[in-house]
């Protein structure tokens, strides 16, 4: 059986022997809309709960649009030059682009240029989110749990704040796109870790596909709603990295309706456990480093066994990486137990801290093995990962450990197909 993963820019094949017991999930595959470029533009002349933003937008009005960064494969070289000629009253010098890149690192001048092109990057003021610059950041309010929040400067003084993404299942927001792009895409440090709390992710609901009730979710909807944006823009994408949908206007209405779309066609149920799941994380420009990756690792979590073997395939050419805390944190843990121990210390809280608990917590539950053409053994051992040199051989080792028929279940698509359970 040869199944092809999404890893890098080419993607993965893999040969599994055809007597092997093995199911391969994948979310039916949704046709791109027939016209990208008008599908954007019907979505900003006929908004959900808002008005067209053309009407919205006066020429003296100072624009900020907030764009994702390089971990996101939002198709922005089709959806800005359509918002640019909507706004195409607003003079260049009264329209700004923020990158919300939350605690990323800045992107390159050639990863901008690929994210945005050269026509757009050449014409407009480009600001980055510093989350570790608090002079670029003002109190905007405070949530009912008391975390105040801070948003860039940038951002708050413009008169029009126009949002954008795409939208999938999270592994701990429950959905991407909506509020994100503001928060944490344009805030403080200390803002985004008391969202991103060892308690927030401790808590069942913050998980794939919940928003009722999850409380990362609900903190960062309120975050959003403190200083309203005027005007949002989501795309869903298929395999292909192509629009399926577009949903535009009002905050809560229209992100809501983007993520009913999703849930119906990208998750997927399942009946029981698998005893090893082989997964990705939707290739390019998703799989850049082993950080983003544990998105990938968690969407196989949901449905391996407790002691089962998940195998991760990700391309990672942005390394660990080694900018930011989350490799140094994987490395000085002496066991996913306690480095567990170590964060849920009252007053704990370091930078990168919420992506390496999801991380022990996974590993409490089964084996990962990690395959990279562009990691050494030595940083993902560092990662508390076991390396994989060879797919394959991986699954050959796994099945002769079983002393029964193993179950094996592959998502070549990663986490843009989320399993879980159905005990329905």
């Amino acid at each position: 059986m040869k199944i092809k993963l999404a890893y890098g820019k080419e993607g993965l094949d893999i040969q599994l022997p055809d007597n092997l017991n093995v199911t391969v999930l994948e979310s039916k595959h949704l046709p791109a809309v027939e016209n990208q470029t008008e599908a954007v533009r019907d979505a900003l002349c006929q908004p959900i709960a808002a008005k067209p933003l053309k009407d919205s937008v006066k020429a003296s009005d100072k624009v900020a649009i907030v764009f994702n960064d390089i971990t996101r494969p939002t198709p922005y070289k089709i959806i800005l030059p359509v918002f640019l000629d909507e706004l195409n009253h607003v003079p260049d010098d009264h329209i700004i682009l923020m990158n919300a890149n939350g605690t990323h690192r800045s992107n390159t001048e050639a990863e901008l240029r690929e994210i945005l092109g050269d026509e757009v990057l050449n014409r407009f003021r480009i600001y980055q989110n510093n989350a570790l610059d608090p002079d670029s950041h003002i109190l905007v309010g405070t949530t009912e749990s008391g975390n105040e929040i801070r948003l860039h400067r940038e951002y708050v003084e413009s008169d029009i704040r126009i949002l954008t993404g795409f939208i999938e299942p999270h592994f701990f927001a429950g959905f991407s796109g909506g509020g994100k792009a503001c928060m944490p895409g344009l805030a403080l440090l200390e803002t985004i870790l008391k969202n991103h709390s060892v308690k927030n992710l401790d808590d069942p609901n913050a998980t794939w596909g919940v928003t009722h009730g999850n409380p990362v979710w609900e903190e960062i909807a309120e975050a959003a709603s403190i200083i309203q944006p005027t005007f949002l823009l989501n795309v869903t994408l298929n395999r292909g990295k192509e629009i399926t949908g577009v949903f535009a206007g009002d905050l809560k209405g229209s992100h809501r309706q983007g993520c009913m779309f999703i849930k119906r066609n990208v998750m997927i149920p399942v009946k029981e456990p698998y005893d090893i799941v082989i997964t990705c994380n939707s290739g390019h420009p998703l799989d850049l480093n082993l950080y983003q990756s544990i998105k990938g690792i968690s969407a196989a979590a949901q449905i391996v066994k407790e002691g089962g073997s998940i195998i991760m395939a990700a391309d990672c050419w942005d390394g660990v990486p080694e900018h930011g805390e989350y490799a140094r944190l994987l490395h000085e843990a002496k066991s996913p137990e306690h480095f567990l121990r170590t964060i849920r210390t009252p007053g704990f809280s370091v930078r990168d801290m919420w992506q390496a608990q999801i991380q022990a917590m996974l590993l409490q539950k089964a084996n990962v093995y990690f395959y990279s053409k562009n990691l050494s053994d030595a940083q993902i051992t560092g990662a508390m990962l076991q390396p994989c040199h060879s797919i394959e051989a991986t699954v050959d080792k796994l099945i002769r450990e079983y002393v029964r028929d193993a179950s094996i279940c592959v998502l070549p698509e990663g986490p843009q197909s989320i399993p879980y359970i159905d005990n329905t």
